[in-house]
C-alpha cells in the first residue's frame, strides 16, 4: 500500500534535492518507504515522517548510500534513525525539518 507524502516531506526533497535525484528521491519514498516498511501499514503520512525525513537526511549527506539506506528502513527502521541522528528524541526529525526549511529561506 502507497502511503503519499506529507507536505513537509514534498517540502524536504524539493528544497534538498535537484532533479534528477528529486524525483529518485519522492518515487524511493512513495514506492519503497511506504505501507511496505514493517509496522507500517496505514499510517498517515504525518506518521511515516520519522522514517521518510530519516531517508532523506542520510541520502542528502551521501546519494552514493541510496539502495542501502532505503532498505535500512526496510530492515530497522530504530537503526536509521539512530544513522540520522533522529533516535533520541522523538521531535528531532521535525527540529531538523524546521533548521532546514528556514535556513533555506533567508
Amino acid at each position: 500500500m502507497t502511503i503519499p507524502l506529507s507536505k513537509h516531506t514534498e517540502q524536504l526533497v524539493d528544497t534538498l534535492f535537484e532533479d534528477p535525484l528529486r524525483t529518485r528521491v519522492r518515487t524511493a519514498l512513495l514506492e519503497q518507504v511506504s505501507g511496505n516498511i514493517p509496522d507500517c501499514e496505514g499510517k498517515s503520512p504525518e506518521d511515516m515522517e520519522r522514517i521518510r525525513f530519516s531517508v532523506i537526511k542520510l541520502i542528502h549527506e551521501d546519494d552514493a548510500n541510496f539502495a542501502a539506506v532505503v532498505e535500512l528502513a526496510y530492515v530497522d527502521w530504530r537503526d536509521l534513525f539512530m544513522a540520522a541522528g533522529f533516535g533520541f528524541h522523538p521531535c528531532e526529525h521535525e527540529m531538523w525539518f524546521r533548521a532546514v526549511v528556514e535556513g533555506r529561506s533567508r
